[in-house]
């Protein structure tokens, strides 16, 4: 059985936060969109649910954190190139989000992060595709 995989995630002003990854080039599905949230398209079986505030309370039953001052995850996007990974983090804070750490070459992985409007952590990566799961890593790696 194929699985999508669906985030959700709190945000305090929905139209800032589709205007912040659409500056990314990300597109939103409209089938999934209203007042309460927007659908976040990041592949064909993977997107994240961007939720305001207070439907995301009623969803998680829960107080939301405020993820400029805790983190409870790191998210993850790989890409094609080392190339993409810059250009990525570059355009995220362009439209606004921060770069808190430097890009580090890991020699089989390249990877660096943003910041995005609500304090949630992306990390934004480079695999080598010379180095396989059949491989050993590079030393120090």
């Amino acid at each position: 059985m194929s699985r999508s995989l669906f985030i959700t995630l709190p945000v305090a002003d929905l139209q800032r936060s589709i205007a912040f990854f659409s500056a990314l080039g990300f597109s939103f599905d409209p089938a999934f969109a209203n007042e309460h949230g927007a659908c976040l398209l990041i592949s064909e079986h993977s997107r994240v649910m961007l939720a305001v505030r207070p439907f995301f309370a009623g969803l998680a039953g829960r107080p939301v954190a405020d993820a400029h001052a805790t983190a409870q995850m790191l998210l993850a996007l790989s890409c094609d190139t080392r190339e993409a990974v810059d250009a990525l983090v570059a355009q995220a804070v362009a439209a606004g989000g921060s770069a808190p750490n430097a890009a580090e070459d890991h020699g089989f992985m390249y990877d660096h992060g943003f910041e995005d409007l609500d304090g949630h952590l992306w990390g934004v990566f480079w695999t080598n595709a010379a180095w396989t799961n059949d491989a050993a890593p590079p030393s120090g790696a």
